[in-house]
């Protein structure tokens, strides 16, 4: 890593503590060769999500905590978008080096999956305004911020579909009730299968029920209303709205 600048990791993979001691490695590297700046792979939503596939990330923050606790040896931020408005837009926008699949919000096929009894805020930004950011936060010459969020649009669920019904016509709604979630019990009609090269296809179906539970708790505990730092540094910096990017992609 001689002569580099900032390391951005991009990690993902289930196995929380393989994506752990990756992050280590990654981050001790990073130290004794002179790296200026460190990006751990956040990328999602606010810190102690109490997501379970999202457990590495706090864990990796923790480290880089403690590594700097006595003596300040990396800078780092954790970059946190939200959910990315291209989701939103799968399948007819699909970026060229991401991959995308249908959410709980499937404007597609004009159908949602909500959780009972909630109206918090999700923060959508599409991935294209996270790249850009990011390359402008390169340059920023002030000292990185250790929590970075960024809002490009504000929603709640009943806000996006919504929005939906506006570009598509009328949707079906179904909601997961607060008992579902405690017994982790998908009884809806239908379920977002998660297609993501990290997800064997045995494993497919249950993966991709577990992670409907998990945005559906998660988004009822509001962790994907995330902050607003990279808004307040960038003042110049211009966001695409979610209802501006998805006119694009479904009018």
């Amino acid at each position: 890593m001689n002569d580099i600048d900032t390391v951005l990791s991009f990690l993902a993979m289930f196995d929380q503590k393989e994506a752990l001691d990756l992050h280590k490695k990654l981050i001790n590297s990073a130290i004794a060769t002179g790296v200026r700046r460190f990006a751990p792979s956040e990328w999602a939503a606010a810190s102690n999500s109490g997501i379970a596939h999202y457990q590495y990330k706090d864990d990796v923050r923790k480290y880089l905590e403690e590594t700097n606790s006595n003596q300040h040896k990396i800078e780092y931020c954790l970059f946190q978008p939200g959910i990315f408005t291209d989701y939103v837009g799968y399948p007819r926008a699909q970026p060229k080096h991401f991959d995308t699949f249908s959410m709980f919000v499937d404007f597609q096929n004009r159908r949602a999956i909500i959780p009972e009894d909630s109206d918090a805020p999700v923060t959508f930004t599409s991935l294209r305004d996270m790249c850009r950011l990011v390359a402008h936060a390169l340059e920023y010459n002030g000292v990185w911020l250790t929590v970075g969020g960024m809002q490009g649009t504000a929603f709640t669920v009943y806000e996006l579909i919504s929005l939906g019904e506006k570009l598509r016509g009328p949707f079906k709604a179904e909601k997961i009730s607060n008992e579902d979630l405690e017994t982790r019990n998908v009884t809806t009609s239908w379920y977002p299968v998660i297609e993501h090269q990290a997800v064997p296809d045995e494993m497919r179906e249950q993966m991709s029920k577990g992670i409907l539970l998990e945005y559906m708790a998660s988004i009822k505990r509001g962790v994907w209303t995330v902050s607003d730092e990279w808004n307040k540094l960038l003042t110049d910096f211009e966001f695409t709205s979610a209802e501006t990017y998805l006119k694009d992609v479904w009018l």
